[in-house]
């Protein structure tokens, strides 16, 4: 999950500030989430997976297609 929601945010050329900013956290917060370091909330989840138009199983690794 770590490797994908980092792997859609250089798919969009966004920087871990520009998506912090997104999800209204700090960018240590943000890196640590792509790091495995921190859980993701649900509701970070379900916001990655709106703001990247994908699923949220799709982050979570359940299925390949985006």
């Amino acid at each position: 999950m770590y490797k994908r929601i980092r792997e859609l945010r250089e798919d969009a050329d966004l920087t871990q500030k520009q998506v912090s900013e997104i999800l209204f956290c700090s960018q240590q917060v943000y890196s640590n989430y792509e790091l495995g370091q921190r859980d993701i909330p649900t509701s970070v989840l379900i916001a990655l997976a709106k703001y990247y138009h994908t699923s949220t199983d799709y982050i979570l690794g359940l299925v390949d297609e985006k």
